[in-house]
């Protein structure tokens, strides 16, 4: 007889048992495309977050890496070796590497300071204790940036343009920005000119570098903090903050006026993986990444992707959980049918039915359950695994708020004059939903999942039939 024809009948004729078969099948089935659904949208939503802030990477000094290379200057005597030219990252050498292929966009600045002359005057509306040294800190804060809307004062809306404009790429290396306290207290208009001198203190036994520049006033800004009506340090007050071009803040850093010399440059990745050929790019143009290291600052896109990906990688755990779990199940149903059914293979068996041919109508018997569990599955999933993981989202998403409201700020020592250079970025909120969506691919997997699990949880217990002897089974019975 038909192997298939005696499925049919066994299906029909017991439809309590085939309805629980096609039941443990939908919801294994159900879940198992639920996980596959949450991991490909978590996969979507990466990419996406890969190309909506891609990744920023830092190119600064390394002094351990110029000691190490050999290249720092040492001088005659006891005292310590300086930094020297070596350690001096040009803007001609940033120009070269901010055109490889994988930069999508380029930023430098340099942090500095700069100390007033006899025609420009601090903002000092309380002026220090008596006795206190405050040569150190008697300077303005001059922050020399290639774009004065990239600055993060001004982009959150804590300091505005009053009058003129701002500082852009295309600016010349004269131009200045100056906040409307420091504009009244030296009469500055837009147009006028003002002189600053080189802010970089001596060292031991060398003589004050007093060379002086002279910067043409383009814009005017007016800072959200007011005066605190205490002694604040000059270089503390935000009244004192300066905008420079990159070469404007390289000249009162004392570097002359034939190159520009930068503190950091960022390199916007259209992709967090360009960062091996970024650096081959680099070292191309000539870099010692020795020297200037390239690192990457994936933290806004961490911070996009991180609950996200913890949801999948949730869904993967349990997609596997419910195949085993499911197949252990399965396999136990079957083998505990194949005892009840030892007569039927008996009497099939001495009739001359093959052992491959019993074993087929068992197979058969549970992948067409299995086929109708993955129909309704597909039907009810997207809806399911839709809300599971929004759930599932919103939880982690909340973890993420609540770690990151409890982490301690980390001091940025590389822009310690709270310049709007290179290192910042706007702050982001992590993906908090899914976008489910069922296609033909997903289908397949969970139809060769289930399929799987099917041929398994049959074949493995249904091994015995091979072993079974018609005599055997009808004389001894159960």
């Amino acid at each position: 007889m038909n192997l298939f024809k005696r499925a049919w009948w066994r299906l029909t004729g017991h439809l309590g048992k085939t309805l629980m078969l096609i039941g443990l099948f939908f919801v294994i089935c159900t879940l198992v495309l639920s996980g596959f659904l949450i991991q490909s949208a978590a996969a979507r939503a990466a990419d996406a977050a890969k190309q909506r802030v891609g990744a920023v990477a830092t190119m600064q000094l390394d002094v351990n890496g110029l000691i190490n290379s050999g290249k720092m200057d040492k001088p005659d005597g006891p005292q310590g070796g300086t930094i020297g030219a070596e350690g001096d990252l040009h803007a001609g050498l940033v120009d070269k590497i901010c055109k490889s292929s994988a930069v999508a966009k380029c930023n430098y600045a340099t942090d500095g300071g700069a100390f007033p002359t006899k025609s420009t005057k601090l903002h000092q509306p309380v002026p220090p204790p008596k006795g206190q040294d405050t040569l150190g800190t008697d300077l303005f804060s001059a922050s020399g940036i290639l774009d004065l809307d990239e600055v993060k004062e001004f982009r959150n809306g804590d300091s505005k343009l009053i009058a003129g404009r701002g500082i852009t790429p295309d600016s010349k290396s004269d131009e200045i920005v100056v906040e409307e306290r420091v504009a009244k207290d030296n009469h500055l208009k837009v147009g006028d000119r003002m002189k600053l001198m080189v802010g970089v203190l001596p060292g031991a036994g060398q003589e004050r570098d007093k060379r002086e520049y002279s910067f043409k006033v383009v814009g005017v800004y007016k800072s959200s903090t007011p005066d605190s009506g205490q002694y604040v340090p000059a270089m503390m007050d935000p009244a004192n903050r300066l905008y420079v071009t990159p070469a404007g803040g390289s000249r009162l850093e004392g570097k002359g006026t034939k190159d520009t010399v930068l503190k950091n440059a960022t390199f916007t990745l259209k992709d967090p993986d360009d960062l091996g050929r970024l650096k081959k790019d680099a070292e191309a143009a000539g870099a010692d990444l020795r020297i200037f290291p390239i690192t990457v600052n994936d933290k806004q896109y961490k911070t996009l992707v991180g609950p996200i990906n913890k949801t999948a990688d949730f869904a993967s755990v349990t997609v596997w959980l419910v195949a085993l779990a499911g197949t252990v199940i399965l396999a136990l149903i079957v083998a505990s049918s194949l005892r009840e059914r030892r007569k039927e293979l008996g009497i099939l068996l001495s009739l001359g039915e093959k052992k491959p041919r019993l074993l087929g109508q068992h197979l058969v018997e549970v992948v067409a359950c299995a086929v109708v569990a993955i129909g309704l599955a597909g039907a009810c999933s997207q809806f399911l695994s839709q809300g599971i993981g929004d759930k599932l989202l919103a939880g982690e998403v909340s973890s993420a708020k609540e770690d990151a409201a409890n982490k301690p700020q980390e001091p940025d020592y590389t822009n310690s004059m709270g310049s709007g250079g290179g290192k910042d970025q706007p702050e982001v909120e992590p993906i908090s939903s899914m976008d489910i969506r069922l296609g033909p691919a997903d289908i397949g997997r969970v139809g060769a999942t289930g399929l799987g699990i099917a041929a398994l949880a049959t074949l493995v217990p249904g091994s015995r039939v091979l072993r079974l002897n018609p005599r055997d089974i009808l004389t001894k019975g159960d």
